[in-house]
């Protein structure tokens, strides 16, 4: 049993390390230094789809890997909460030949939510996520330029969350999956109930 559950530790461990940004480097170069982090950069420049209350002032911005387990973990935590804020999920490629052509393909999908939630669950059924051929070279550009934000604020791993604090206005940055309740108080959100 104490095997089994090392084993377990050590894999989610390299799961951990693999949702980081060093293959979004090539190798040998350092890393940049980091632009500050600017919701209004990131409003501006970054192509992604919303999700939840398209009304809302409340907006957090979420960098993701269609390859990242951990972004699937934060798609379904932030479910609960879409009725008091839209997420603007942007798709990014650091992790593999796959992360592009498939993040195209969520973002230039008819319904990208629908979408995003077939291809978790295939990812969650280990198929690897939705297929992405022909994916538009528009959306292939942006998820490309999305990628280069990232790298600019220097975010190291995904998923990332930037948006402003719902009661204080304080720029607040989440590197990695929380659970719904974290997100919540991290965001000045209610937690569900």
């Amino acid at each position: 049993m104490k095997r089994r559950t090392l084993a377990a530790g050590l894999a989610g461990a390299f799961v951990l390390a693999a949702c980081g940004r060093e293959g979004s480097r090539e190798a040998g170069k350092p890393a940049a230094a980091a632009a500050p982090v600017s919701l209004d950069v990131v409003a501006a420049e970054a192509r992604g789809f919303n999700v939840g209350s398209t009304m809302s002032t409340r907006v957090a911005y979420v960098f993701f890997d269609p390859q990242c387990p951990h972004c699937a973990a934060l798609w379904e935590a932030a479910r609960p909460l879409r009725s008091q804020a839209r997420f603007v999920w942007i798709p990014v490629s650091l992790l593999n030949d796959k992360s592009a052509p498939q993040g195209a393909a969520i973002l230039g999908a008819p319904d990208p939510v629908a979408a995003m939630d077939e291809h978790e669950k295939s990812l969650r059924g280990q198929q690897g996520g939705i297929a992405a051929m022909g994916a538009p070279d528009a959306q292939k550009e942006a998820v490309r330029k999305n990628t280069e934000l990232f790298n600019r604020f220097g975010f190291a791993s995904v998923p990332t969350v930037v948006a402003k604090h719902a009661q204080s206005g304080d720029l607040v940055t989440i590197e990695g999956s929380v659970a719904t309740g974290v997100l919540a108080s991290r965001l000045g959100l209610n937690p569900p109930a």
